[in-house]
């Protein structure tokens, strides 16, 4: 069974383009383009992986992370974030709210992005 990605990313183009490149790598990816709908969609469903957008509509990055923190079994999900935020203060509030990975849009190839979800699942997968 292939893993599952959760991508949760308002631009809709930037959501296509990770969704396509992922898809390639044999993954599954569910997009949500707000924090509202990811945390609706993860009432019912478990990713093995979440790339999360911390400026969005409706729900942010941050309240997120907050919201899934408190849930013994989303808080065990691996995050990655892929933001235009790139201030210390960010990336710190995310590390201490559960985000293993930080990635700023403007510094991070597309192929970057795939081979750190490859690693982290690999990872994730070894401590199960």
């Amino acid at each position: 069974m292939s893993k599952r990605i959760l991508a949760i990313e308002d631009d809709r183009f930037l959501s296509s383009l990770i969704k396509a490149r992922l898809e390639k790598e044999g993954l599954e990816v569910i997009q949500a383009f707000d924090g509202e709908e990811a945390l609706v969609w993860l009432k019912q469903n478990k990713p093995d992986l979440i790339v999360l957008d911390l400026i969005m509509p409706k729900v942010s990055g941050f309240d997120f992370l907050e919201k899934i923190s408190v849930d013994p079994d989303l808080s065990r999900v691996p995050v990655m974030i892929l933001s235009n935020l790139g201030q210390e203060s960010d990336i710190e509030k995310v590390k201490r709210l559960g985000a293993v990975k930080y990635f700023v849009k403007i510094n991070t190839s597309i192929d970057d992005m795939v081979n750190n979800v490859k690693e982290l699942l690999e990872e994730s997968g070894k401590s199960e």
